[in-house]
């Protein structure tokens, strides 16, 4: 508990006066003069090993001078240097790093460099025909399918971790951090600003980021690594300044110094942002039979303290999380490991990447109910920090013995970087019950070496200790080793895991234990000029046997061709062979599996995934053995966007398993999601989700009581964010079922128009900073 000590006295420094961001002025829409060339008059850095600076202005960069001002690509009419002494430092050697590798951006584009003394300023002229230009009034974050402009920043020039700020055409954000060896964390969310318009000759984007929403060291002059791009969807185009090349492993590796950053500071900098939430509900209690009112009134908040420009303390009083979507659909039934869903709740899913670890160890999904808790996350020159400390006042469900009782909850993680792109990092977590029932610990070590330009060597050693409420103690052991060499043509993965019977990580996502593992795959990739941009197959095996035993408990084979063209059009087929010992039994299982999805049209989206084969019935009813039967998956998914403003998105699921031959039908689940999103402006959003799943299970055959269930629920949330922290959400969300009061039983009724679940809630937070 000495750590929730610390977190705690921390936590007693913040205090709350008022502030508010500010933004740059609107931009009006002209007609836009061409991008500028690198010339004398207009100097642009062009490759990484170039030693720049750019330059300190007084005040942002005033878009008008650029409109009035601007000049053709040999920088006629003298107006070049107004230009210059007005945005900053011109890049403008944008080279492909996809679908290309070094080919020059096919439109003209040059980012504008400045910074003052509380601001980065970035500036992108776009050049290219406005009609084909993708772009639309959107919620923040949901830009994927637009065209984009992107600054990314190094700002400790470690070489592994950045942050990036991208906007669309219409200067709707997407923020987030991109660590080397992890997928892109975009819950980080922060306060900047930015705007954008389209012109006749193409777009203008003007990002303006405060150096208070950022964490660097305290150094008077600063060395950061800088990378500016440009996503041009139709043409599958990604093209970076520095040229950011797939030739070598690494992407924040290969970006430009940026030195002399000087003076520059977050200055004094804290956040307070409370909340306040009405909710009332009505909810069908089986054991009545019949539905209860219920009403919830909650103020929390949240804290954070931002130490020596670098080390951030978070601190949360009554967690509420009920803006938050629901789900994704999944498949969840005959699933023979533990389906996972993504954490969407904020406070952890700011600065999660902190507490990553090759084997998923600490998963924050894990803790149910929370009610107050610490951060404190950070980097201090080569070492990177990461500590929760918080309570969960429902860790295990019914039936376990140390249910009913709190739990607190810690973690702690440093990493410690080795020499340019390398590191070496520790994990604990602790799961203590208050009434000392039982704990659960666990220990990591991990490291991640870079070899030249393409060769990667990861590898993590575990150990648990469970103690349980009788007294005894389980310890277990885990181990992994991964080796990976990419470059543009050729990749290949190897890995091997191995983890004892009696590893347990209650708080991770560990599938299975008691087993060995080795995992192999390779891929050749053809890239080609043209309508096809690339194509080429890829297999893969893997192998698993038996901890104790070494018996092959598992196998499976695959083979994969992808053809990918123009407009993010993609088309993969792949034959699956797998062997699979399940109770004693041995099967031999087969998928075929084709997939295609397109983004051709600006208007519309569209993939489908369709599988046939065997599988294996992993839950028969009472007194059958597990059996193999003809399998069926289909999965749809469509966007459509009437307007720039209107999103209509459908997804539809279907998974059947029959005896072979298919005589009868062990199971059907079938589900379907319909989501209307419309934005009246970039502040203001109306979402509605519909979802229905109706499952048809064939208890002769199938472990499951009832045999058809029909399920409903619709999902309404009316937002107004104006940037995060500060937003107002008006929510409600109906569920309903097929079931039906008889006397004193609850019996399934053909049709689900009964309401099990309804709840309405009201939530306003506002972040003040300063």
């Amino acid at each position: 508990m000495r750590s929730v000590t610390i977190l705690m006295w921390a936590a007693w420094l913040l205090a709350a006066r008022s502030g508010a961001a500010q933004a740059p002025s609107s931009i009006t829409a002209r007609r836009l003069p061409q991008a500028p060339s690198a010339t004398a008059e207009t100097p642009a850095a062009t490759t990484p090993d170039t030693v720049f600076q750019i330059p300190r202005v007084t005040g942002p960069p005033n878009l008008e001078t650029l409109l009035h001002n601007g000049h053709g690509s040999n920088g006629e009419n003298g107006s070049s240097a107004v230009v210059r002494s007005a945005m900053g430092l011109a890049v403008t050697d944008f080279r492909q790093r996809e679908p290309g590798d070094g080919t020059p951006v096919s439109r003209p584009t040059t980012a504008y460099l400045s910074y003052d003394d509380a601001n980065l300023y970035v500036v992108f002229v776009c050049s290219d025909d406005p009609a084909k230009v993708r772009a639309n009034i959107a919620r923040r974050e949901s830009i994927s399918d637009d065209d984009q402009v992107v600054i990314f920043l190094d700002t400790f020039h470690d070489r592994k971790r950045a942050y990036f700020f991208a906007t669309n055409p219409l200067g709707v954000q997407e923020d987030g951090i991109r660590t080397e060896g992890q997928d892109d964390d975009k819950s980080f969310d922060t306060v900047w600003s930015s705007d954008g318009t389209l012109t006749d000759s193409g777009y203008v984007v003007r990002i303006t980021i405060p150096f208070r929403s950022l964490r660097f060291s305290r150094d008077s002059v600063q060395v950061w690594g800088v990378a500016v791009g440009r996503v041009i969807q139709r043409t599958n185009e990604e093209a970076y300044w520095p040229h950011i090349t797939k030739r070598r492993k690494g992407f924040v590796p290969q970006f430009a110094p940026l030195p002399g950053l000087a003076q520059i500071s977050p200055g004094r900098n804290m956040q307070v942002n409370p909340y306040s939430m009405v909710a009332r509900a009505q909810v069908f209690d089986k054991h009545i039979p019949g539905h209860l009112e219920q009403g919830d009134q909650r103020i929390g908040t949240d804290a954070k303290m931002v130490v020596r420009d670098a080390l951030t303390f978070d601190a949360t009083v009554t967690p509420d999380f009920s803006q938050v979507e629901t789900d994704d659909p999944q498949v969840t039934v005959n699933q023979r490991f533990e389906v996972q869903f993504p954490e969407k709740r904020p406070f952890f899913l700011e600065n999660a990447g902190y507490f990553l670890t090759p084997v998923e160890l600490f998963f924050s999904r894990r803790i149910v109910d929370p009610g107050v808790g610490l951060r404190a996350t950070g980097k201090m020159g080569r070492w990177a920090l990461g500590a929760i400390a918080m309570n969960d006042r429902a860790p295990v469900e019914d039936g376990d013995p140390a249910f009913g009782h709190d739990a607190w909850i810690g973690t702690f993680r440093v990493e410690r970087e080795i020499g340019k792109e390398s590191h070496l990092g520790v994990l604990a977590t602790d799961r203590e019950f208050l009434t000392s029932f039982k704990f659960d610990r666990m220990y990591s070590l991990d490291g991640r070496w870079r070899r030249g330009k393409h060769l990667t060597l990861t590898g993590q050693v575990m150990r648990s200790e469970n103690g349980a409420h009788e007294g005894g103690r389980v310890d277990g052991w885990g181990a992994l080793a991964d080796v990976s060499w990419a470059s543009r043509h050729f990749d290949y993965a190897g890995n091997y895991e191995s983890f004892t019977p009696e590893f347990d990580a209650p708080l991770g996502f560990v599938k299975r234990v008691g087993y060995r593992q080795t995992t192999q795959a390779a891929e050749y990739t053809f890239r080609p000029d043209g309508l096809v941009t690339k194509y080429g197959p890829s297999i893969s095996g893997s192998f698993l046997w038996d901890h104790t035993t070494s018996q092959l408990l598992d196998r499976e084979l695959e083979g994969l061709f992808t053809v990918e063209l123009t407009g993010h059009t993609k088309f993969r087929v792949r034959r699956i062979e797998a062997f699979e010992l399940f109770e004693g039994v041995e099967f031999r299982p087969h998928t075929n599996r084709v997939q295609l999805g397109t983004e051709r049209w600006k208007r519309a989206t569209f993939d489908l995934s369709f599988s046939w084969g065997t599988a294996v019935n992993h839950d028969p009813a009472k007194g059958l053995d597990p059996a193999l039967g003809d399998a069926l998956e289909v999965e749809l998914g469509a966007t459509l966007r009437p307007t720039s403003r209107m999103k209509w998105s459908q997804t539809y699921l279907e998974s059947t398993l029959w005896t072979i031959g298919g005589s009868e039908k062990y199971f059907t689940e079938r589900k379907v999601r319909e989501k209307l999103s419309y934005q009246f402006s970039r502040a203001l959003s109306l979402r509605a989700i519909v979802d229905f799943r109706w499952d048809d299970l064939n208890t002769a055959l199938v472990d499951e009581k009832d045999p058809r269930k029909r399920k409903w629920a619709a999902d309404v949330i009316l937002t107004y964010l104006v940037h995060p922290g500060t937003a107002l959400y008006i929510g409600y969300r109906d569920e309903h079922e097929n079931l039906a009061i008889s006397g004193t039983d609850v019996i399934r009724s053909q049709s689900a128009d009964m309401s099990v679940g309804r709840q309405f809630f009201f939530k306003l937070q506002y972040l003040w900073r300063f």
